[in-house]
């Protein structure tokens, strides 16, 4: 049984972007059936957690053949084992591996950046000045990112792949702020992506364990 390491509870700001959730999904599109391995910031810390993990992160995944830490790599190896995912020609795995990294490098620094004042430095003095200039670099990368999508329903080949969902998780990092709306292809891309039953699946077996724990936490 494949398992899926993922924390037990986390912030409201973070819930949905927890990257276990980019892993539970593509097992979901690829009908991988996977065990969730809950864990709370403790054990995360914990010599045993950081043999697997040795960031303290989470996702850490682990099947019958390998143990991997690192989101894009899990949803990687995933894709290589279903036709859901990933082409079955060199050159089609090779356009969904260069798409998957674009999100992770080219598209995903700056999004954090955003995000990473917006949610944990906003009220401090040098943000008002910084964050402007941060919104207009993304935007020039957005702007960029929705030419290349042009009238295509997904990124590579234009058929859904391993590289959509990441990209689909990087933008959502978007979802505090009304930026994706200015590129109206790339919002329905977003849109598209979230509508699909595996997404909806991988969302709630996500969000479930953080209600369990807040029902806990309220009637402790």
């Amino acid at each position: 049984m494949i398992q899926v390491a993922a924390f037990k509870w986390v912030p409201p700001f973070a819930q949905g972007s927890v990257r276990d959730i980019r892993v539970r999904w593509a097992l979901e599109e690829a009908g991988l059936p996977y065990a969730p391995m809950l864990i709370d910031f403790d054990q995360a810390a914990s010599p045993e957690y950081r043999a697997l993990q040795p960031f303290g992160q989470v996702p850490a995944y682990r099947d019958a053949e390998v143990e991997l830490f690192e989101s894009g790599a899990i949803v990687l190896h995933i894709a290589r084992r279903s036709d859901a995912l990933m082409p079955a020609d060199e050159a089609g795995k090779d356009r969904v591996t260069c798409w998957l990294f674009a999100a992770s490098n080219s598209i995903e620094p700056y999004v954090a950046q955003l995000a990473g004042i917006d949610l944990f430095h906003a009220k401090e003095a040098w943000a008002a000045e910084r964050r402007p200039q941060v919104e207009t670099q993304l935007r020039r990368k957005l702007a960029d990112l929705q030419t290349a999508l042009g009238d295509r329903n997904w990124f590579a080949d234009d058929r859904f792949s391993a590289a959509d969902i990441i990209m689909t998780h990087v933008l959502r990092d978007l979802r505090h702020t009304s930026i994706i709306a200015d590129y109206p292809k790339l919002d329905a891309f977003v849109k598209r992506a979230e509508a699909r039953p595996a997404f909806q699946k991988a969302l709630a077996d996500q969000l479930a364990p953080f209600r369990e724990t807040e029902k806990a936490m309220a009637g402790a």
